[in-house]
């Protein structure tokens, strides 16, 4: 008698068969546990805060009848707008100089250290080891009205009155920043700059190009992606960054993260803060998108 298969398990057999030859299918399925929590931990509270910005408050409680007034007082009330643009500027300077304070360092591990590599990367972010809090409490001892700078340059001569632009301004927060944010910075540049095929600079050299030539037609290009992301890992976070500038910042360092938190904090007008979150993120959005249209334009043209 000839037994006939059945088609579930038929049909089970071609689907473990496809799932062996298909790399993808292997790739998704490796990945499904984090792709997981990440729908959980970033879809749906994002979810929750986009219907949360539709809401009103009403009272002590929320009125859930689906409204963009949230949004209409956003874009013309102008303290918002004026917020929104001291983060961009304040959290835009902090990156550039962040990267442009980093990028020597990695350049000099990845092209001139040759031994103990990793014990240099692990000094550099030494420091980052200590609380974030620490930290910024650390610079507002240093940049104080009477902290260390000022103290320095009192007992040299060099200045007559305590310094005070450098606590309580934007100042104090971009410094903040740019130190508190280093380490994420050195890694991605460290990474690029690592993996740069050194025999494309000796066959520059031996073409006749200079150090800066060389650096510019080789060296900058290839470690781009390392600036993309030491620029997007720092710029994002800062952005909405509340602690620095509510510590350091004084009334000329509030900044766009200070005015949400205020809202979801004492104000408890949870729908209103989280109408200036959804603004804050499309803005962020849109202008990595165009930095990231300006890098590859740059990019380009250095090639």
């Amino acid at each position: 008698m000839v037994s006939v298969p059945d088609a579930r398990s038929f049909g089970r057999g071609k689907l473990a068969a496809w799932f062996q030859r298909s790399e993808a299918a292997r790739g998704y399925a490796l990945m499904s546990p984090a792709l997981i929590v990440l729908l959980i931990g970033i879809a749906v509270p994002l979810i929750i805060l986009i219907a949360m910005s539709l809401w009103t408050r009403d009272g002590f409680g929320f009125d859930m009848t689906p409204t963009i007034a949230n949004y209409q007082r956003a874009a013309t009330e102008p303290i918002f707008g004026t917020l929104l643009t001291r983060s961009f500027m304040i959290s835009g300077l902090a990156t550039f100089i962040t990267v442009l304070l980093c990028y020597p360092m990695a350049y000099y591990v990845a092209f001139h250290v040759h031994r103990n590599k990793m014990l240099w990367i692990v000094l550099m972010t030494l420091p980052f080891w200590t609380s974030y809090l620490l930290r910024v409490f650390a610079w507002r001892v240093i940049l104080g009205y009477e902290g260390v700078i000022n103290s320095a340059f009192l007992s040299a001569g060099w200045i007559e009155a305590p310094l005070e632009f450098l606590l309580y301004s934007q100042t104090a927060v971009v410094i903040t920043l740019a130190h508190a944010w280093a380490a994420f910075a050195i890694l991605p540049l460290y990474v690029s700059l690592e993996k740069i095929d050194k025999s494309l600079l000796e066959a520059a050299t031996d073409l006749g190009d200079g150090p800066f030539t060389r650096f510019m037609r080789i060296t900058l290009p290839l470690s781009m992606p390392g600036v993309i992301a030491a620029s997007f890992l720092i710029f994002i976070p800062t952005t909405g960054d509340y602690i620095t500038p509510a510590l350091l910042g004084g009334p000329d360092g509030v900044m766009i993260g200070n005015l949400i938190q205020l809202q979801f904090g004492p104000v408890n007008n949870w729908p209103m803060g989280a109408a200036l979150s959804i603004v804050l993120m499309a803005w962020i959005a849109a202008l990595a998108l165009v930095f990231l249209f300006i890098t590859r334009k740059a990019k380009d043209h250095l090639a």
